[in-house]
C-alpha cells in the first residue's frame, strides 16, 4: 500500500512494523521517534507515522496572532534547519487560546503571543528565566507557562484517564487531585481538562463530592458513584461483602505443594523448566503453559501458579450478584461465557442466583474500563446497550449485553467478544504473526478471507500480514474454540467420544456439511471410525 505525500517525491510504502522492516528514524511531520504502523521510503531514509501522514491538512490557515495573512502549509522552512512539514500544525497553530491549570484554578491562562511586558525590577519566574515566544499568562495571579512545560515530553500515562500527563519541571505548592493532599514538588498535570474529576463509574458523569456519594475506601483506588448509581437495582443486589474476605480455592499443603479442588492428585510447584509435552496449556485458562506453574506427577494436569490462587467468590463489573469460583468443573467442563459469547474450557466464575450468569476466566481479568490500541480515547463499561452495535463486528447489542463505550462523541462501542480478541493470530500458510487490524481497507483485491475464501466486510476488523498481504476474517484466525483445550475428549451425539482437535494439513471433511475442517474441529479417534465435525455442526447430529 502506498501514498503520494505532498511533502516528498517518492511514493511512501506503508510499514507495518516500523522497528522490524526499517532503520530508526524520526518522523519528518512531528520529530518524534517512529514505531509501529508509518509510511516511509527507505531510499531516501524519509518516514512519517501513520497518523502524521494521514492528516487531512488544509494549504492555508487564518491564526489570530496573524490576522493580517493567511499562513501557508510548506514541506520544510523556508529558513532552513529542522523540517516543520507538521510541527507547527500540530503543536503550535493548534494551541488552545485558553487553558485551565491546576495552579491557579480561579482563572484561566490566556495564550500570549510574547511574554507581558514587566517593570525592570520584577522578581517573577518569567523575568528570572528570560523566557521568549508565546507564553500562557494570568496577569491577575502573575502566574504564567512556558511552552517548554506545556510540551514537555516528561509525561506518564494512566487508564484512569485519557489523557497525558504532563510533569511541570519546576517546584510549586499544588493539592493532588488524586489523594487531596498538598505538594511542594514539580507536579504532574492534564493540559486537557488539568485535573482528573471525580467521575461516577457507573454512568460516568462528574459527581459533586460535597454531597453524598460511594467511594472505595482503599487510599490509592479513585472509585466512586453517585448514591443513586450505586444503589440501582440493575447494577447491586443490596448484599456486602465482608471486608478482607478472600478465600482461595486452593488448600495449602506444603509450600511447593498444593491440592486443588479441581484435580484428584496433589499439584507441585514449577518455578523454571519445560514440560514434556512443548504443547501442554494450563487447565484453567486454556494457555501454553509458562512459568510458575503447578502440575501432577500422574496425569497431564497444568496450572498456572495466578489461577491456582484465585479467589473464591469475587464481585465484577459484568454483574450485579456475587460470583462463585466452582469447586469441580462439569463433566465435559464446557461453559457459555455470557460476557464474551464463547464456549470455553477452563476455569469461570459463576453466579449461584437464579439468572445462571457465567463468565470465562479471561474476561473475569477485565476492569470497567478499557484502553485499546483500536481507539484514541479510554472506554467504559456500559450495561444499557440496547438500539446499539459493536464498531468492530457491527452485531447489535442486546438490551442485557455489557459493552465498553466512548463517552465522548464517537459513536463507538466495543462488545466484550471483539474487546477480549488476541492482538496477533496465526495462519499456516503464513511464517509471521498476523495482526489485528482496525482500519479500513480499501483496495477491493484485498477484500476476502485467504482461508476460507469468502468475502470480507470492508468495515469489520480482520487479521492481517503486511509482508504476505494475507488477510482473515477473525474468525477463521482465532477459530471457534479459541479457549478449548486441545486434546480433550467430549460426549454428545456420536458412539465414540470425540476430541478437540486442530487440523492443520490434510484436512478431512466435516460428516454434516461437508466443507473441510480448518482448524479446530472434533474428531473421533476410534479405530477406522473417521468421523470428523465442526464444532458448529455438531447440534445437527441430533
Amino acid at each position: 500500500m502506498e501514498v503520494q505525500h505532498f511533502s516528498h517525491h517518492h511514493p511512501l510504502v506503508f510499514i507495518q512494523d516500523h522497528s522490524v522492516a526499517s532503520k530508526p528514524g524520526l518522523c519528518l511531520g512531528c520529530e518524534k521517534p517512529v514505531e509501529g504502523w508509518s509510511y516511509g521510503c527507505n531510499q531516501c531514509e524519509f518516514y512519517l507515522h501513520k497518523g502524521c501522514a494521514e492528516l487531512e491538512l488544509g494549504p492555508q490557515i487564518q491564526h489570530p496572532f496573524h490576522p493580517e495573512h493567511p499562513l501557508t502549509l510548506l514541506p520544510q522552512s523556508p529558513y532552513g534547519g529542522a523540517n516543520c512539514l507538521l510541527l507547527f500544525r500540530l503543536q503550535c497553530a493548534e494551541l488552545p487560546l485558553e487553558i485551565n491549570h491546576a495552579y491557579d484554578r480561579k482563572h484561566p491562562l490566556i495564550l500570549l503571543p510574547q511574554p507581558p511586558t514587566h517593570p525592570r525590577k520584577c522578581s517573577c519566574s518569567l523575568c528570572k528565566i528570560q523566557w521568549s515566544g508565546f507564553v500562557y499568562s494570568c496577569s491577575l495571579c502573575n502566574f504564567h507557562l512556558s511552552l517548554a512545560d506545556f510540551f514537555s515530553q516528561q509525561t506518564l500515562t494512566d487508564a484512569s484517564h485519557e489523557h497525558p500527563w504532563m510533569l511541570i519541571s519546576r517546584k510549586m505548592s499544588f493539592i493532588c487531585d488524586f489523594c487531596g493532599t498538598a505538594g511542594e514538588h514539580s507536579p504532574y498535570y492534564c493540559a486537557t481538562c488539568h485535573l482528573l474529576d471525580w467521575m461516577c463509574r457507573i454512568c460516568y458523569e462528574e459527581v459533586d463530592i460535597s454531597y453524598g456519594h460511594y467511594r472505595c475506601p482503599a487510599s490509592r483506588c479513585h472509585y466512586i458513584a453517585h448514591v443513586c448509581c450505586a444503589t440501582d437495582k440493575a447494577i447491586w443486589d443490596g448484599t456486602i461483602m465482608l471486608e478482607g474476605y478472600d478465600e482461595s480455592i486452593g488448600e495449602l499443603m506444603v509450600a511447593s505443594e498444593i491440592k486443588h479442588s479441581y484435580h484428584d492428585h496433589n499439584l507441585r510447584l514449577t518455578f523454571s523448566g519445560k514440560t514434556k509435552d512443548d504443547d501442554s496449556q494450563c487447565d484453567g485458562c486454556t494457555r501454553p503453559i509458562s512459568t510458575p506453574f503447578y502440575s501432577c506427577k500422574q496425569c497431564k494436569f497444568f496450572l498456572h501458579k495466578d489461577y491456582a490462587e484465585l479467589p473464591k467468590e469475587m464481585r465484577h463489573p459484568f454483574h450485579k450478584h456475587l460470583l462463585t469460583l466452582p469447586n469441580s468443573h462439569n463433566e465435559d467442563n464446557i461453559s457459555w461465557c455470557c460476557a464474551c459469547c464463547r464456549w470455553y474450557q477452563g476455569f469461570s466464575y459463576r453466579c449461584y442466583r437464579d439468572c445462571s450468569f457465567r463468565i470465562d476466566i479471561h474476561c473475569m481479568l477485565f476492569s470497567d474500563t478499557l484502553k485499546h490500541p483500536c481507539h484514541e480515547h479510554l472506554l467504559f463499561l456500559v450495561h444499557k446497550n440496547e438500539g446499539t452495535s459493536c464498531s468492530a463486528c457491527f452485531k447489535r447489542l442486546d438490551s442485557g449485553a455489557v459493552a465498553y463505550r466512548c463517552m465522548k462523541r464517537c459513536d463507538f462501542n466495543l462488545d466484550v467478544g471483539c474487546a477480549t480478541l488476541p492482538f496477533t493470530a496465526w495462519y499456516k500458510y503464513d511464517r509471521h504473526p498476523l495482526t489485528l487490524t482496525y482500519s479500513y481497507d480499501s483496495e477491493p483485491s484485498r477484500l476476502h478471507c485467504d482461508l476460507c475464501e469468502k468475502k470480507r466486510e470492508p468495515y469489520h476488523w480482520f487479521y492481517y500480514c503486511a509482508d504476505c498481504d494475507n488477510s482473515l476474517h477473525l474468525n477463521c484466525a482465532v477459530g471457534d474454540l479459541p479457549y478449548m483445550k486441545l486434546g480433550n475428549k467430549l460426549e454428545f451425539y456420536h458412539p465414540h467420544p470425540v476430541t478437540v482437535v486442530k487440523n492443520i494439513w490434510n484436512c478431512p471433511p466435516c460428516k454434516v456439511c461437508g466443507e473441510l475442517c480448518n482448524g479446530q474441529a472434533l474428531k473421533c479417534k476410534e479405530f477406522e471410525c473417521n468421523f470428523t465435525v465442526h464444532w458448529g455442526c455438531r447440534w445437527r447430529l441430533k
